[in-house]
């Protein structure tokens, strides 16, 4: 019997620690074939060599596209749907971060869920790497007073927590589209250079349901290449910046009516941020919440090219 085929996109930019883990993972599936395409954001380390010298085992494959530009998460998310896509015998693609790693049994398990009937995406349990087995995302809820999104149930043990029926978007960390949706909604969303292109896609499923998958379990080292927040760790001014700034542009477009209650949480939360000493994060904040121009040290971590894309 011919085992299932699953389409895997991962968007690597500075990820020469966490490629191979990622990339011998998937490579120990079971039950499926994997087409996995790894999009690199013009990396200036070694990700492209690490990519390339990982053991690809049957019946699996790997290819390696090395964009010319940093185009941000979602413009190497498209660089890879656009690939796999155009592939006829692939009816869905899984989205995963190069700072995951998945178990043997999460790609069959996305391969089979929800079967034939239509729907848009998949959502399975990101658990945090450290501390383990706590839960990072059993999928996402977006509060439509103040534009901010949270996984469901982070911070829970894993243990304890039940995945929830219905989610109102799917983490970008390990999310699998289909086909319907891709050729019903276009690509990712990619006018915000990094977050909310998940949120913004999820408003395009339209009467395509997102779909629960508790035995999808991958493990997130979290913050390896931007510095997002995780347990323990405060957020960089980098993850900051474009956090807040992506959620405004995002409530701008899908959310109008929440400006005043999105505006009214950054100042908060910059006020927060100051009085715990973390001045560089809450100016990070207070920038990219009034689309202004990033500080020196977010603009100075990305090369001239993906600047133009980035601070647009």
């Amino acid at each position: 019997m011919t085992a299932p085929r699953l389409g895997v996109v991962v968007v690597t930019h500075r990820s020469a620690d966490v490629i191979g883990p990622c990339l011998a993972s998937l490579m120990a599936s079971e039950g499926t074939a994997l087409r996995v395409v790894v999009v690199d954001n013009a990396s200036p380390d070694d990700t492209l060599a690490v990519a390339r010298g990982v053991h690809v085992a049957a019946p699996h494959s790997v290819e390696i596209d090395a964009a010319p530009v940093n185009a941000g998460f979602a413009g190497g998310v498209n660089r890879g749907l656009a690939r796999l896509f155009a592939d006829d015998g692939l009816d869905r693609v899984w989205l995963l971060n190069p700072d995951c790693t998945a178990r043997p049994d999460t790609a069959a398990v996305l391969a089979a869920c929800g079967g034939d009937a239509p729907w848009g995406m998949i959502g399975g349990r990101v658990l945090y790497d450290d501390p383990p087995g706590v839960v990072q995302s059993d999928g996402g809820r977006l509060d439509r007073r103040t534009g901010r999104t949270d996984g469901i149930n982070r911070g829970r043990p894993a243990a304890e927590a039940a995945m929830p029926a219905r989610m109102d978007f799917v983490s970008g960390a390990h999310l699998v589209a289909s086909r319907a949706l891709y050729e019903r909604a276009g690509p990712m969303p990619d006018e915000t250079f990094l977050y909310y292109e998940e949120v913004a896609w999820a408003r395009r499923l339209g009467d395509l349901p997102i779909l629960p998958c508790p035995g999808a379990v991958v493990h997130h080292r979290a913050g390896t290449s931007i510095g997002s927040g995780r347990p323990g760790r405060r957020a960089s001014p980098m993850s900051t910046y474009f956090l807040h700034r992506a959620r405004h542009r995002f409530v701008r477009a899908h959310l109008p009516q929440a400006r005043l209650g999105a505006m009214a949480f950054s100042w908060a939360k910059a006020a927060q941020m100051a009085a715990k000493g973390d001045l560089a994060g809450a100016d990070a904040l207070l920038r990219g919440a009034l689309d202004r121009p990033p500080p020196a040290a977010v603009r100075d971590r990305l090369d001239p090219a993906a600047r133009t894309i980035a601070f647009r």
